[in-house]
């Protein structure tokens, strides 16, 4: 666009125009709030005048840190106040904006930061000007051409020539200092949280930093990053319950996938010897800070490795990913600083439950006893539990909370690790280990059962484990003991939390801050659909128009 009176909004073209004005958001199958339609009024007028609210296309040629960064480099060049000869357009959302007379100071956000806007009436021309002010809003998607120069207060500046509008938004941004604090709604519009709070934006850019990390890590190794089916005929590979679905076409049950780990280990029965996957898992569970029934997982496998080795490559890796993350080996969560250099201490699972509450699990072999040895002891246990879960719960109670430096828990029963291989020199325990840190369980390993046989009969002392009533207990899969049964080497394994770990380099209190749509209840609808009268309400305190 030329300097000087140019055209200050894009227009559209002829019968594109009428079809657009014809077919108004008047009278639209949402009841719009009084703000709503003071936009959505705007919006016809800019169609009225020929002009699209939501062009397809727009011209940038600079982000708004590159437009600093070139004004920067030749700045020593310029006279005091002058300006780059070479026109500049960038785009971005309207953030702000405030009126002196003839001038117009405003700044567009993108991606890479801010920029101010300096319109002039006399520059931009008398309709552009006015349409700038009264039918652009706070909140709208802008594209601005002009020249860069330093005000007098210092401020690196666009000089607009012109200014067209991308996308009108009929919602107003939320209110700077207010808009966004009640949590729920935080987590159901998403969206309005990430415009309203940058140290949300910076959370979810550590996480991407973070997975990124992850497979670098990997990959630098030489795992082989794969993916397996979400869908599957037969769950496994945890103690959990499924999400359950029919398909349709094979008029068959499906369920989504609880654990990646047994189809993993199908791929290093057929010659893979390291590969990886980082993908979404779902268990039909209860939701808490630490839980959420759809999450992110790292499941990565080794052939000719063992939970040893396992540990240690688990220990670079979090030191790997802590550095390129934060800069640096530690973290600080919620007021505590941890330093996650190796080497972790090691203790296993009966030392730890013994010295935390008195209970040697080993001296309880049935559930009876077990049961009434965990209740003196002062844990919270239901009648049914069976005996591996009310380990599980001694650790959950009394162990894990205090596990507060990097610390991997290791040697479980076998009765509580279906997958994993026993220990040559104790039959009764396996080769598994679990780090823990800050009080929480960011993964889980063993060292591979590779013997057909033996999982076959773990399998089916998990079945007796689900008619004494434990749910979560592993169905048989047949089809994994015979891929077992072609042989599968020595081999260690590792399933990680990635929503945990990021809460815990991000510093949030709740798995749900790290997620960025978490499952939600729906909203009660009293007369009508509650999300749409939500947003018909301005559920979100908002700025001003």
């Amino acid at each position: 666009m030329a300097r000087g009176g140019s055209v200050t909004v894009r227009q559209t073209q002829g019968p594109v125009a009428v079809g657009i004005t014809a077919v108004s958001m008047r009278g639209p199958a949402m009841e719009l709030s009084e703000l709503q339609a003071l936009r959505r009024d705007k919006a016809d007028r800019l169609r009225e005048s020929g002009v699209d609210p939501y062009p397809t296309r727009a011209r940038r040629t600079h982000t708004a840190a590159e437009a600093m960064a070139r004004f920067h480099g030749l700045e020593a060049e310029l006279p005091p106040e002058g300006e780059d000869a070479e026109a500049v357009t960038i785009v971005g959302r309207l953030v702000s904006r405030r009126h002196q007379g003839k001038t117009i100071f405003a700044h567009l956000r993108d991606g890479a930061g801010e920029l101010q806007l300096y319109a002039r009436r006399d520059v931009l021309g008398e309709e552009a000007f006015e349409g700038f002010l009264k039918l652009f809003d706070l909140g709208d998607f802008v594209e601005a051409t002009g020249h860069l120069f330093r005000t007098r207060m210092g401020e690196v500046s666009l000089r607009a020539t012109a200014v067209a509008m991308l996308a009108k938004a009929l919602n107003a941004p939320p209110e700077k200092w207010h808009g966004l604090t009640d949590t729920e709604l935080r987590y159901r519009q998403r969206y309005a949280d990430l415009l309203a709070n940058a140290e949300v934006r910076r959370v979810f850019a550590l996480r991407s930093r973070a997975i990124t990390a992850l497979r670098r890590f990997l990959d630098e190794r030489g795992y082989l990053e794969v993916e397996t089916p979400t869908l599957q005929p037969l769950y496994g590979g945890a103690a959990a319950r499924p999400f359950t679905t029919h398909h349709n076409a094979l008029d068959q049950t499906f369920y989504l996938r609880i654990a990646d780990e047994l189809y993993l280990k199908r791929l290093l029965v057929g010659g893979f010897e390291r590969v990886y996957e980082i993908g979404k898992d779902f268990r039909n569970e209860g939701i808490d800070r630490n839980h959420s029934p759809e999450f992110t997982m790292l499941e990565f496998y080794e052939a000719y490795a063992d939970y040893r080795s396992m540990m240690e490559t688990v220990e670079a890796m979090i030191v790997q990913v802590a550095t390129e993350t934060l800069g640096e080996p530690r973290l600080t969560w919620q007021g505590r600083e941890i330093d996650l250099s190796p080497s972790w201490p090691r203790r296993t699972l009966r030392e730890a439950i013994h010295e935390a509450c008195g209970v040697d699990y080993v001296a309880h072999p049935d559930q009876g006893s077990l049961l009434a040895a965990a209740r003196a002891a002062g844990a919270d246990v239901e009648t049914g539990t069976v005996w591996p879960r009310i380990v599980d719960e001694l650790l959950k109670q009394f162990v894990r909370p205090n596990l507060i430096r990097p610390t991997f828990l290791v040697d479980y029963p076998v009765a509580l690790s279906p997958l994993a291989k026993r220990k040559p020199d104790d039959p009764t325990h396996v080769e598994r280990f679990q780090p823990y840190l800050l009080g929480g369980e960011i993964g889980n390993a063993f060292t591979e059962l590779n013997d057909p046989l033996d999982q076959l009969a773990r399998f089916e002392e998990q079945q007796r484990d689900r008619a004494a009533g434990d749910e979560e207990a592993m169905p048989i899969d047949a089809d994994y003991v015979n891929a077992l049964m072609y042989g599968m080497p020595p081999t260690g394994g590792v399933g990680i939390g990635v929503d945990r770990l990021v809460m815990l380099l991000t510093d949030q209190p709740s798995i749900r801050d790290v997620i960025l749509f978490p499952a939600m209840r729906n909203l009660p609808a009293p007369g009508g659909d509650g999300e749409t009268a939500a947003i018909a309400a301005g559920a979100v305190p908002t700025a001003a128009v």
